[in-house]
This record gives C-alpha cells, sequence and structure tokens, in this order.
C-alpha cells in the first residue's frame, strides 16, 4: 500500500523524527510512503509530494522543523477544497494518510475520515493542549529554550533592579508558561486560563520588593492571557483556521506594572524562538515511538484514530476525542505554581 505523510500547521521541534519513524517503520511493513508538501496544501492543486525512502530521511533525527515544509491550510475553507484532496489521493493511487499536527490539522483529519478517507493521526502542538494524550512532542523543547531564557533574565533584573516579563507561546493553553515559569522560578505566572487582575501582579511585586527586601521580579505570560474579563492582545491578521495573530501582552503588562509600581520594567517576547532548533532528547524519543505507532496503526488498518501518550504507552484514541475539546492547565496544577507568587 501507498500511504502519504503530511505535517501542518507550525512547525514543531520533533517532526523530523515522526517521518524517519514512519517511514522506517513503513518500509518494514511494506509501505511504500510519499511525503506530502506544505500540510494539507500538497494534497490540492497541484499535489505536492515526493517519494520517502530510508536514504530520504536519513539524518534527520535531530533536525528541527519539518522536511515537508508546512502550512496552516484549511481544505473546507476551500470551494470543493476536501473534494479536491480525496480526488487527488485517489489519481495518486494513496490507500491512507498519516496526518500530524495540532487541533486543526487532527480537525481536517476526522472530517476527511467522517467523508471516507483512511486516516491516522499523530499529536503535534508545542502548546500541549490536545486532548487524548498526555504530552505532545515539541512540548518538551519549547520548556527547556523558555527556561533557559528566564534563567538569563534573572541574571540581567537582579543586576539592574528590574521587573523582566517575559511573553511565551500559549494561545489558549498556558502550560507552557506554568512549567517554565515554576521551572525557571517565576514571582508570577499568567496564563490564558486565568483572567489577569493587574491589581494582584502589582500587590505580589510590591510587596516581594518592600517587604522582603529583594529588587528584582520575574513575570511570566503566555501570549494568549487576557486582561481581567477582556480580550487578548491581538493584531487584525486571521490565518484559514480563523485564528487571530496573538502578541504584545508581555509589554501591556510591563507598561502597567511600571506605571503602578515604580519599578523600572522591560519585556521580552520569546515568539518563534520556541519553535525552533534541535528538539530535546524526550521530544526525540516521543515523536519516534508516536511514528513507529503510527505506521503500525496503518498496517492494522486502524482508521480514524490518533497515537497517543498514556503514562508511558504508546496507544491509539480516536481522533474525534482529541479534537473534542481542549487541554488545558487546571486549577490543582497552577495551584503549585501559585505556591511561590510574590
Amino acid at each position: 500500500m501507498k500511504i502519504a505523510v503530511l505535517t501542518g500547521g507550525g512547525d514543531c521541534p520533533g517532526l523530523n523524527a515522526v517521518i524517519r519513524a514512519v517511514v522506517r517503520r513503513g518500509e518494514q511493513h511494506g509501505l511504500e510512503v510519499m511525503g506530502v508538501r506544505e500540510g494539507w496544501r500538497g494534497l490540492m492543486d497541484p499535489p505536492l509530494h515526493d517519494r520517502l525512502t530510508r536514504e530520504a530521511v536519513s539524518g534527520i533525527l535531530h533536525v528541527g522543523g519539518t522536511i515537508l515544509g508546512t502550512s496552516r491550510t484549511n481544505p473546507f475553507k476551500k470551494q470543493g477544497g476536501a473534494d479536491m484532496v480525496i480526488r487527488n489521493l485517489k489519481a495518486l493511487n494513496v490507500g491512507a494518510v498519516v496526518a500530524i499536527g495540532g487541533e486543526d490539522t487532527l480537525g481536517v483529519a476526522t472530517k476527511l475520515h467522517a467523508m471516507g478517507v483512511n486516516l491516522v493521526g499523530v499529536p503535534k502542538t508545542i502548546d500541549n493542549d490536545l486532548s487524548g494524550t498526555d504530552l505532545t512532542f515539541g512540548f518538551d523543547t519549547a520548556v527547556q529554550i523558555a527556561t533557559e531564557a528566564i534563567d538569563r533574565l534573572h541574571s540581567t533584573a537582579e543586576s539592574h533592579n528590574r521587573v523582566m516579563v517575559c511573553e511565551v507561546m500559549g494561545r489558549h493553553a498556558g502550560w507552557i508558561a506554568t512549567y517554565s515559569g515554576i521551572a525557571g522560578g517565576a514571582d508570577v505566572i499568567l496564563i490564558p486560563e486565568k483572567p489577569i487582575n493587574i491589581d494582584d501582579v502589582c500587590e505580589h511585586i510590591t510587596r516581594r520588593h518592600r517587604s522582603r527586601g529583594v529588587k528584582f521580579s520575574i513575570v511570566v505570560v503566555a501570549e494568549g492571557a487576557r486582561l481581567g474579563g477582556g480580550e487578548a492582545k491581538v493584531n487584525e491578521k486571521l490565518d484559514e483556521f480563523g485564528h487571530i495573530r496573538l502578541g504584545g501582552i508581555g509589554q501591556q503588562i510591563a507598561e502597567m506594572i511600571e506605571k503602578r509600581t515604580g519599578f523600572e520594567t522591560r519585556a521580552t517576547v520569546l515568539g518563534h524562538i520556541q519553535r525552533g532548533g534541535t528538539p530535546t532528547a524526550f521530544d526525540r524519543v516521543l515523536g519516534t515511538r508516536f511514528g513507529v505507532t503510527a505506521a503500525d496503526m496503518v498496517a492494522r488498518g486502524e482508521w480514524g484514530k490518533m497515537a497517543a501518550l498514556r503514562g508511558n504507552e504508546i496507544l491509539p484514541v480516536p481522533l474525534a476525542e482529541a479534537t473534542a475539546r481542549l487541554k488545558t492547565v487546571d486549577d490543582a496544577f497552577f495551584g503549585v505554581a501559585e505556591v511561590f507568587f510574590g
């Protein structure tokens, strides 16, 4: 059987580990693997694809990004787009698709499966907000990068007696902010799940500086965090899945802290630095395990499911479960972080 593998949505450390594993395990099952370029766009007109062999994926395990390229293309936003994908799969004699992506990419996969396409999913998002799996690959790398940045901000904050605000990724879920904030010893962590009370933030910082004699503080904020009951800080651009491009909450919070407390405050935005570069050992191993399991699922004909980490096992779970709702930071886990606020 010929199968197609694609990567959709934002790039993520560990994608190449999954691609490599699908190809290597697929060959053991007698599968011919076709690499689709630029996500779902590569299955529209004209289809963009290449044969993936053992030689083609040699040496990519440690490489960041994706050798297949990616896009945020949504076939269901194009007139006749989904039918075009199905027609091209038949013309290319593709018997199944392995879709590697997050909520949006796997949401498309779920709909196409309902239309009769043989599909297997692999969860990918550095935000770690996909239900159905304990962790997604790329998340560990993003946390490591953010934690290192926070460690570096500590030294300059202490040297200059400043408050440093570090903005990290996290559109709807604050997993990166919470994990890196705990690991980096942040004094305040702000996440989308908890509307920001700027008075409480400034009170924490003021108490820390004046009551305890400390002259610096670290604030970690997820890009999707919101002030009070208001909206997240955004610009006007939308992608094909209707997502507004976020950014700017870190600078906004920094200005408010400085104005209200009188403490010199600076903002740093990590942005796409969290996405790029070499994946951690954990993400390489997790991506490899996901890829091997995905190829096994294809060989067994387990369609409409996703490879997921449950405990220390990789198990197939329904795609519908993974895309039904976002996995957000729960109160109990965030409560651990709150112990160290202020």
